[in-house]
């Protein structure tokens, strides 16, 4: 019996020893081993009054909002008849411009994208090949034309005509 009871009694200090060792041990394992380096702590000797005093500017705001808010409320609530039909009319007018920009992207996109499609399934031929055709058919065009003009001159200015600078 006196066995057992030593045997408790050296438990319950070998318990009380890993208790007494353990929150260190414990401390020691959340805590990094080495120190802060020069640069991690200059960052944060400059960076936490700056950050305070954002916080304070953010805070002072956020008073004179309310403020201005409080005392504007009452003009709002008087001036309501003329302003909400305003405020309606511009949401409106910009929720059209918003929407008619949104359908003329939404449109070229699509008109792009099954250009794209056709032009990668062969049917209609290259950008350079198409632009070369209208070129050389508006060249023809305007070359016709020119013959045109230059006939109607010769025979408007001609040995036996008057011309239209002469009077």
């Amino acid at each position: 019996m006196a066995e057992h009871r030593h045997d408790q009694e050296q438990r319950f200090q070998q318990q009380q020893q890993q208790h007494r060792g353990g929150p260190t041990d414990l401390t020691k394992s959340l805590l990094p081993e080495k120190r802060p380096s020069k640069s991690q702590v200059l960052a944060v000797v400059t960076l936490l009054p700056a950050g305070g005093i954002l916080l304070l500017l953010s805070g002072l705001t956020l008073a004179g909002t309310l403020v201005g808010l409080a005392l504007t409320t009452p003009l709002f609530v008087i001036c309501s008849p003329v302003l909400v039909p305003a405020t309606l009319t511009l949401a409106l007018a910009v929720a059209g411009f918003l929407a008619s920009g949104t359908f003329g992207v939404t449109a070229l996109s699509s008109l792009s994208w099954a250009v794209n499609c056709v032009r990668r399934s062969g049917m209609l031929p290259g950008p350079l090949d198409q632009a070369a055709r209208h070129v050389q058919e508006a060249t023809g065009q305007i070359g016709q034309k020119a013959r045109e003009v230059g006939q109607k001159a010769q025979e408007v200015g001609g040995p036996g005509g008057r011309s239209p600078g002469r009077s």
